[in-house]
């Protein structure tokens, strides 16, 4: 098993954070405050504005009740389970440090972390090595390294739009002079390519660099931004069977919209898959996840060298307030879980289809031909584009930069649309009438349904209360949209 963390471009800084070389030790009263400690070990994305408070994605260290939050394909501010689960570990971190080196402590939790997941995911006796990442982008990175070091063959990696994955990921894949290519998911209009023109894409992109020697790291995302899967993974499947001497599959799971059984499926078939805690999991921003089965992972020699391994406190605390965040949706029965989903998705299939402010992009359905049956086949990401009325009554796409004001004003208390929401960031998706467009995300996560069945314990008034927090959320965008000048 893989039991080391490599330093990663991100980490560090932060001024004042706990990210310490191994061979130091650290005592308990120099341990920073916990609101300190989870915007550690990152990089600038979650540093805080000195004025507002908040990280880039308008979140801040500690937890906060009057939001209501459906933005997790981009970030959530951290719940009181995961903030209670973080300040736990950090006064443990801080009793214990007095009795042992930080490079014990911190091997021994971070073992601790990765023994969890791999039970949470039924891994733990299944030959998988599990790798820790402050960010989805590092990880990326990793893979990209790795694979290119494991070959003398020019690298070649195939890869969907960087629209629809994270910004930074077509660079962080750029290693050793690697030719990447970008693969668009969606039309010139937003609507999503039909999935056979895309595998054609993919595979012939793959076909031309296998024959020109080049060894492949192909990248495939379940789920996107928008919550696309592509290519397809027959596609996938069937390039990895015919070119397995050749070509490396990474999927790009950072979101972790899958149950259990897709990930094992995923695995089981070779690939290395990228998860964070940070998605729908709805923890702390920055803690991600490389898995792999072990023969991959000796493979590419994916030990990190002990030198370049360093201590980061941050990345532990947050990883553990996602753990607290999956114990809570574990504990929700299977059939509720799929009801909830259901209820949900139809409710505001119905409420986009139906409101003149809005536009729902479509999504294909989440097949993914590994046999599994779970939660994961239902919609958690509703993109929408936003519509206004002009003067003649005609409706009009909101431009760009309307819905990024849309977008920030959404989490403000203002006056009669007093209520504080927040959605995903605006994902540029194509042109409508001639204007450039991007689309908000309304997101179902785990928190989301924990919360909903612990409040009615599973009974039809907690999927109700949900929903009605949702349309109250598209209430506010649809009053922030009238009231544009």
């Amino acid at each position: 098993m893989v039991n080391s963390l490599p330093r990663h471009p991100g980490v560090g800084r932060n001024p004042g954070c706990a990210v310490i070389p191994l061979q130091r030790k650290v005592n308990g009263a120099s341990l920073p405050p916990i609101r300190q400690l989870l915007v550690c070990g990152g990089d600038a994305r979650i540093a805080l504005d000195p004025q507002s408070g908040l990280n880039k994605y308008a979140c801040r260290p500690y937890p906060d009740a009057s939001l209501l939050a459906f933005g997790s394909s981009t970030a959530s501010v951290i719940s009181p389970a995961g903030f209670a689960a973080a300040e736990a570990l950090r006064e443990r971190l801080s009793q214990e440090s007095g009795t042992a080196s930080q490079a014990v402590i911190y091997a021994r939790e971070l073992q601790r972390i990765r023994l969890e997941l791999l039970a949470a995911f039924g891994l733990a006796d299944a030959g998988v090595a599990l790798e820790f990442a402050t960010s989805g982008t590092d990880v990326h990175t990793l893979v990209a390294r790795s694979v290119a070091n494991s070959t003398d063959r020019p690298l070649s990696v195939v890869m969907v739009a960087e629209s629809e994955t994270g910004s930074g990921v077509a660079a962080a894949l750029q290693v050793k002079n690697a030719q990447v290519w970008s693969v668009p998911l969606r039309l010139a209009d937003g609507m999503p390519r039909p999935l056979a023109d895309l595998d054609a894409e993919v595979a012939g992109r793959v076909e031309r660099a296998v024959r020109s020697g080049a060894r492949v790291l192909l990248v495939m995302v379940d789920q996107s931004k928008t919550g696309l899967i592509a290519p397809s993974p027959d596609c996938v499947v069937g390039l990895h069977q015919r070119h397995a001497d050749r070509l490396d599959v990474l999927v790009d799971a950072c979101q972790l919209r899958l149950a259990p059984p897709t990930l094992r499926a995923y695995l089981q078939r070779g690939f290395m898959v990228a998860v964070t805690g940070s998605k729908f999991l709805t923890g702390p921003s920055f803690s991600a996840a490389l898995l792999l089965p072990e023969q991959v992972a000796q493979r590419l020699n994916l030990r990190p060298h002990e030198a370049s391994m360093t201590v980061n406190f941050g990345l532990l605390l947050r990883w553990e307030a996602a753990l607290a965040e999956n114990r809570r949706f574990n504990a929700v029965p299977q059939t509720v879980i799929f009801d909830f989903m259901q209820a949900f998705a139809q409710a505001i299939t119905d409420r986009l289809n139906n409101d003149p402010c809005f536009e729902p992009l479509n999504v294909h359905p989440l097949a993914r031909g590994s046999g599994a049956q779970g939660w994961d086949q239902i919609q958690t990401i509703f993109p929408l584009l936003l519509y206004r009325a002009d003067c003649a009554g005609a409706r009009v796409p909101l431009n760009r930069a309307e819905t990024q004001q849309i977008y920030q004003q959404l989490p403000v208390d203002i006056g009669e649309a007093g209520l504080r929401c927040q959605l995903g960031q605006p994902v540029a998706c194509g042109t409508r009438d001639g204007i450039a467009v991007s689309a908000l995300r309304l997101c179902l996560g785990a928190r989301l349904i924990s919360d909903a069945f612990a409040a009615k314990q599973g009974a039809d008034e907690g999927i109700a209360g949900l929903i009605a927090e949702a349309m109250a959320a598209l209430d506010k965008t649809s009053a922030l949209i009238r009231s544009l000048s």
